[in-house]
């Protein structure tokens, strides 16, 4: 991550608050875990792509527990903070490398990836095997999604000098 600046700070704090927003805006309950899918990962990634893993990590964890908590969905937040925070962490961590520097969508699918079966493992716990493997491909999809769209936006923001 960047030095902590304010510009950094600012930064950090838009993308937690825009975690929230559109992980409430369209948010599809799932049947079988009491869960939903939605639109925060996009932003997670983008944190990771322009803040790194120290930032995706916190935007991921803070941004998208929040809307839990304001979904009511407080059963989901601590468990969210952890999957979610871990999933911009270990995209951020990935793009450190030369193989996410020059192919950075795999280190979204892989963060991705994580968060479908973070999910999967503490849902296990909560509901049985059979409804934790129910989420599976809807949250892959949810972290599919999120990989690609953030990737076409940082390129984007990118062209108009917007991110670095």
């Amino acid at each position: 991550m960047k030095e902590m600046n304010t510009k950094t700070i600012t930064r950090m704090a838009v993308l937690m608050a825009l975690t929230t927003v559109m992980t409430m805006v369209i948010h599809i309950p799932t049947i079988g875990t009491n869960g939903y899918l939605n639109l925060g990962d996009m932003v997670v990634f983008l944190a990771a792509l322009t803040l790194g893993k120290k930032g995706g990590f916190l935007v991921g964890g803070i941004g998208s527990g929040l809307a839990d908590l304001l979904l009511g969905y407080s059963h989901y937040a601590p468990i969210t903070f952890i999957v979610k925070g871990l999933e911009g962490y270990i995209a951020g961590k990935i793009l450190e490398t030369k193989l996410g520097q020059d192919k950075p969508i795999i280190a979204t699918v892989v963060g991705g990836l994580w968060m479908a079966f973070g999910y999967y493992f503490a849902e296990i716990f909560m509901y049985g095997a059979k409804a934790a493997l129910a989420s599976v491909p809807g949250n892959i999809m949810q972290g599919l999604l999120g990989a690609v769209t953030a990737i076409v936006l940082f390129e984007a923001l990118k062209r108009t000098k917007v991110a670095s």
